[in-house]
This record gives structure tokens, sequence and C-alpha cells, in this order.
């Protein structure tokens, strides 16, 4: 199912894109808005990428991501952005981006309207965060006046109406772009940029050939979220595999030393619920939680309950039977229990649905372990589980 997109039209696009290029080459800042043979560029680290070609005719393409938002890979179910996609799309461009999760959204236009893969879901895919300078006159010409140094505001608003109104008529010339920019800027680099946009006269600007849909491509069948959910789900139905438990520890002996210190209520009753890998940690409060201490520095318990907990995985850790990612000590002032599980994610753990292990982290242990010791979840854990091959 597609659905149709608010966009200004292709040329009106392309002209601001152009203008912004020209201009922001003047002034040696051309890396964010840009334009070369292949079509209009943009390049920002604090919100993302896009691209835009025109084909023959009124057909165009506009692609990229956000850095936040990500329609194919956040949203559950899982949306696959060239699905339902025309034939004549760059699919050589598009597919290897698709197939390595990069490409966050995917607009055509043809026969006189902009359309996209309608998301199941009200989904943010981060495509007018990403190209907002460039959704009216008005926002293009602020980020042009901007520009200008040394004209008053009225002026320099004039001005950059004045260069974008050029474009559109492909009329910019040295004067156009010298009034915005000043007599600093590098206006053969600024008219040279304006040139490859096709916004000076006797330009045009760069056309790209229709593309050649592929015969089978790599689409991801699920989301990241429902892999996540599919291997959480394994961790609750699996059981431990016997394996001896481990022997006493010096490290385990301060740890319970500490909780029974830490005892909220002074009696020695203390409850630690833990999950550790080798790059996370995270607790849950038990029953009885570390008690802080009047006067203590912030964050100052859990940053020593975490060095204990480490010190503790790393004594007990071995070769063959790996290391246990679940951790649960109940101490009394004169006992304690404890509970380690290695394979499987236990009752006392809550699962908020959202967060758990990371299935790159749980790789990374299960296969630090003989194959002996390896949970019956392991398999999800491969990251072509997420994909499906499709013609």
């Amino acid at each position: 199912m597609l659905t149709d997109v608010d966009l200004p039209a292709p040329g009106l696009l392309w002209t601001r894109w152009a203008a912004l290029s020209a201009a922001m080459t003047g002034i040696d800042r051309g890396e964010p808005w840009s334009v070369d043979e292949r079509g209009a560029r943009h390049d920002d680290p604090a919100t993302g990428w896009a691209r835009f070609a025109l084909l023959d005719g009124r057909r165009a393409v506009l692609y990229g991501a956000h850095r936040d938002h990500h329609a194919a890979v956040s949203s559950d179910p899982a949306v696959d952005p060239l699905t339902g996609a025309p034939d004549w799309l760059p699919w050589a461009d598009l597919t290897p981006l698709a197939e390595t999760d990069q490409l966050g959204f995917v607009i055509w236009h043809e026969s006189g309207r902009w359309s996209r893969v309608r998301y199941q879901h009200r989904t943010e895919d981060g495509l007018t965060e990403v190209i907002a300078p460039l959704l009216s006159e008005e926002q293009t010409a602020a980020v042009l006046r901007g520009l200008n140094t040394t004209a008053d505001r009225p002026t320099a608003r004039e001005i950059a109406a004045d260069l974008l109104h050029a474009a559109v008529r492909g009329e910019v010339d040295a004067g156009s772009l010298g009034a915005l920019l000043g007599d600093a800027a590098d206006l053969d680099a600024a008219l040279a940029a304006a040139n490859r946009g096709g916004i000076t006269p006797g330009t045009r600007p760069p056309r790209i050939p229709p593309g050649t849909r592929p015969p089978m491509r790599r689409v991801r069948r699920i989301s990241q979220g429902e892999h996540d959910r599919l291997v959480w789900s394994a961790m609750h139905e699996a059981t431990e595999l016997r394996r001896p438990s481990p022997p006493d520890t010096d490290e385990l002996a301060e740890l319970v030393r500490w909780l029974r210190e830490r005892a909220p209520a002074g009696d020695g009753r203390c409850s630690l619920l833990i999950y550790a890998d080798a790059t996370s940690f995270s607790s849950q409060p038990g029953e009885h939680p570390p008690g802080d201490r009047p006067g203590e520095e912030r964050y100052f318990a859990f940053r020593r309950q975490t060095e204990l907990v480490r010190a503790l995985r790393r004594a007990e850790s071995d070769p063959r039977y790996g290391r246990w990612l679940f951790l649960r000590v109940e101490t009394t002032a004169t006992g304690y229990e404890i509970d380690r599980c290695y394979d499987s994610w236990p009752a006392w753990w809550h699962d908020d649905s959202v967060s758990g292990p990371w299935r790159t982290n749980l790789q990374e242990e299960v296969e630090a372990r003989h194959p002996r010791w390896r949970p019956t979840w392991t398999p999800l854990l491969d990251p072509e589980i997420a994909y499906r091959p499709t013609s």
C-alpha cells in the first residue's frame, strides 16, 4: 500500500537545494548541501542524510535516513521502504542501502504526486527534519539570509528571495551570488556549483537514467524490536544447562559483606538483582534493595555495587561454561542465597518488552563458551534471522 506525501514540486525542491549548494560553496561551507552528476546531496551529522535525483520528464526520487528516526528499522512491524516502489527508481543505489538498514525513507514523484510506502502505524521517518530548510521558500530564504553578514535584516531577506527567484528562472549569476555573499566570497566556486545545479543561464540540472528492479533482494521481515522480543521470549522458555556451581571466592564474600552493610533496615537483609555482560550492566530493585548513606556522594553505592558484581563475574567465569548473565543475591544477618542464570531469563527479572539484553552482547557472551554450553536460543541471535529474500 502506498500513500501520498505533501512535499514541494520537484522543480522547486531542486532549485532551493541548488541555491543552497551554490551559496554555501562560495563561503567554503558546501559540504552540507551539494550537487554532482548523480543529483543533490545533503549530509548533516546532527540530523541525517538525503539524496535527491531528477529523471526524465517529471519523475524524481528523494531518499535518505534520519539519525534517530528510521521507519524501516524502528517501526513494529518492520517496514520495507521499497515495497511497491516503481521499477524506474535507482535500484542499484537503493538496494544496498536497504539491505544494510541504512535507508530510512524513500519518496518518489510520478504523475504529479509524491508517494511512499504506507506505514502500518504512525511512524516518524525523519524526512521533514532532514530536509527542513527546503520545505518552503521562507525556510530556504532564512538559511540563505543567515549567510549574509553585512546587510541589515530586511535587505538580506530581499537579497535571499531574489537569489531563489533567479534560481527558479535559471538566471543565477555572479551578481546575485555576490549580493548575498559579499566581496570575501569565492564567487567562481559558487558560480561553478550553480552551474552544476543547472540554475544559471544555459545550464540544466543533472538527470539520472531510470533504474532496473533487481530480480532478488534482501528484505527485513522483522524490526529490531521484534527481533529482540523473539530472543527474549526464547530466553524465558529456556532452561538452565546443568553445570557445576562456581566455587566460593573472596569476591563473593566481599559482595555479601557489602550487601549486609547496606541492608535498608539495618538487620542484614538485602537484595541484589543484576543483569551483566561484558559491556552493559543494569539492576532492578528487590525486596530489600541496598540503601544509601547520609551525605554519601550520589551514585556512589551503585558504582561500588557495579565494581563488586563485575569482580565476582570475572572470578566465576569459566572458559567452557561461560559467564552468568543474571544474578540474584539475598542476604540475612547470618547467611545468604544466590541464584545465577547463564541460559535463561529468570522469573524474578521484570520484563517490560522494551528493554533487555542487547543481541550483539549476548552473541559475544555465548560464542565465548564451548558449543556444548550454548543455550538453545543461540541461533536466534544471527542477524540474518531478521531478513528474507524476495523477488
